[in-house]
């Protein structure tokens, strides 16, 4: 797992981990970390819609697809001065609210060796997945000859 110079997993790494795993297991290690995390402040929980850009691959052009609905959760440790930030997918505000708790102690600097093992683990579980699915469609792949009629 990559860190940042402060000694932190990768914000952005952690953050797209967490928001693909599964909600259960993001929302029992949020809660394991809560006894270190102090008081904690909850700014903003809640649910929205977001534009989902894409990119044309042919003139690389940026587009909207349409809207996503999202969850998004904001908190804030107040004894370690440091703020978490979360949106996924969906309606969990819980997960949101998970990811963001594991956010805010990661800014924290708080439970590193806990974190970046969970952010590890469960990023190498996603690629597992992606490559188990991308075998199943291979396996599905058509070849087909096709034939030049001459007059």
């Amino acid at each position: 797992m990559s860190k940042s110079s402060a000694g932190n997993v990768e914000q952005s790494r952690c953050l797209s981990v967490l928001s693909q795993a599964p909600t259960s297991e993001v929302k029992q290690f949020a809660d394991s970390l809560i006894p270190e995390l102090g008081q904690i402040e909850v700014l903003q929980n809640r649910t929205g819609l977001a534009m989902l850009p894409m990119q044309d691959p042919v003139q690389g052009t940026t587009f909207y697809l349409g809207e996503v609905l999202l969850a998004e959760a904001h908190v804030s440790l107040v004894d370690h001065r440091v703020e978490g930030y979360a949106a996924c997918l969906g309606r969990d505000v819980e997960h949101a609210l998970a990811i963001a708790l594991v956010d805010a102690a990661n800014a924290a600097e708080l439970a590193q060796e806990a974190i970046a093992d969970f952010v590890t683990a469960q990023a190498a579980r996603l690629e597992a997945t992606d490559a188990h699915l991308l075998r199943q469609v291979e396996a599905t792949r058509v070849e087909m000859e096709t034939f030049e009629w001459q007059l």
